[in-house]
């Protein structure tokens, strides 16, 4: 067994390297852009919300109970989430210092949250709420000024036409044998309506291919026809970003690089093991221990950790897109509106030194990372029990060292090793912030 997971592995390692995704992609002018706006934003909202949010036990319920597709589907004509207020949702959204959401469309459950004409199990027809929710989040996000990204499932738990069958959602009950072009044209059909009927929208984020990994040639771009599929989204947006989940090196074609639960070049997970490309990255996580609503779930993190989080993904370059799981109801967790609220305080200081940068020219370390811009480097000291900290970094003559909140001068000195600072206390958690202006720009990476 083992040798041949060896050679399974080595199958689908040689044919990602050898089989593009858009080919010949070359990025337009308002992709670069939009690139590099995606870029400054570094931080955005996660929302996982579908009919799973009834049954309270996690956006997987479908798969890990192995409900029967027809009993599922029965949620949907319970499903009236009576408090939902797109106004609401987004405004605390914006006060928590984010700038873009990624909302789920439709989740491997198959069940739509938005009004398509190509299947009847969706939030408008199959519900007695009868509303769009991703027509009022856009109409909202587009009013408040927030980006809005949209996520949408490779795989599908219920449809025949999803064949061959991956290694979850066996249990569901399909008994019938589609057509895969069926499905691939569905999806493209769905993709099409999201991005014509919708406004405009920063990236599509895709979720699922993994699924398909046990076969040989499940995670190539041939297989699920990206090509055609990412070719189809650059024609009708050209600034629409594309990320994929799928936990491999990006293919041709996509736009930003997507982490699962870890920082880039972090595993502690065992999902994020692919080597980091010069793309925009962004990594995701929860603010509890699950992506949909989980009743039993109350272990959210603190406010400290989740704005170190915030501030390591920076120092890595990377955004982080930060997960909440709102109830059947409509509502967000009143704990998770708090923990928005408060990292919105913390924002209001201190967004300059995330947003708009990229990663420092002094590497990420135990103490914490950098961050710059132009000629500023931010020195974020997220754990030091000492009152100085040495900065590996020569060649580039420092002007002036400050505390970012007050501008209170720091003590430094220079040689040709690098820069030690001097600080007036131990650093309070859960960061302190340093402002260090340099005779030169800095060298981005």
């Amino acid at each position: 067994m083992a040798t041949k997971k060896i050679f399974l592995n080595i199958a689908i390692l040689l044919s990602c390297m050898f089989v593009w995704g858009q080919k010949g992609y070359k990025p337009s002018a308002e992709n670069l852009k939009a690139r590099e706006a995606f870029q400054d934003d570094k931080f955005g909202i996660f929302i996982h919300w579908g009919i799973y949010s009834m049954l309270a036990d996690g956006e997987w319920v479908m798969h890990n109970k192995n409900l029967h597709w027809q009993e599922y589907e029965k949620l949907a004509a319970g499903f009236y989430p009576s408090k939902f207020n797109a106004a609401e949702w987004v405004a605390a959204i914006k006060a928590s210092g984010a700038k873009y959401i990624t909302i789920t469309t439709r989740h491997h459950d198959g069940f739509s949250m938005f009004d398509t004409k190509y299947c009847d199990y969706n939030i408008v027809k199959a519900t007695p709420f009868k509303r769009d929710i991703i027509k009022e989040i856009a109409q909202e996000c587009q009013k408040q000024g927030i980006r809005l990204h949209l996520y949408y499932s490779h795989l599908d738990w219920r449809r025949e036409d999803y064949y061959p069958l991956g290694r979850t959602g066996k249990g569901t009950g399909r008994t019938k044998q589609g057509k895969w072009e069926d499905y691939h044209a569905f999806m493209n059909n769905q993709l099409t309506e999201l991005l014509t009927n919708y406004g405009k929208i920063g990236a599509i984020w895709f979720d699922g291919m993994w699924d398909k990994d046990i076969y040989p040639d499940g995670m190539t771009a041939k297989t699920w026809n990206l090509d055609e599929q990412y070719t189809l989204i650059h024609k009708l947006q050209p600034a629409c970003l594309i990320g994929n989940n799928h936990h491999i090196t990006p293919f041709a074609g996509e736009d930003i690089q997507i982490f699962e639960r870890d920082l880039p070049g972090e595993n502690k997970a065992g999902l994020s093991g692919q080597d980091i490309s010069r793309l925009p990255l962004e990594t995701c996580e929860t603010m509890n221990g699950m992506w949909g609503y989980k009743i039993i779930d109350q272990n959210y993190k603190s406010t400290k950790t989740l704005i170190q989080y915030l501030v390591k993904a920076a120092g890595k370059n990377a955004n982080l897109l930060m997960n909440v799981g709102p109830e059947p109801n409509g509502n967000i967790p009143a704990v998770a509106v708090q923990r928005l609220k408060e990292m919105g305080d913390w924002m209001k200081t201190y967004a300059p030194t995330i947003q708009g940068t990229r990663g420092g020219v002094v590497a990420p370390s135990h103490w914490g990372v950098t961050t710059q811009k132009g000629k500023t480097l931010y020195v974020h000291v997220l754990d030091l029990t000492d009152k100085a900290l040495f900065l590996p970094y020569s060649g580039n003559k420092l002007m002036k060292a400050v505390e970012y909140n007050g501008k209170k001068s720091i003590k430094f000195t220079q040689d040709n090793d690098g820069i030690l600072l001097k600080f007036p206390k131990i650093p309070e958690s859960p960061d302190y912030v340093l402002e260090l202006t340099f005779e030169k720009e800095l060298p981005t990476k």
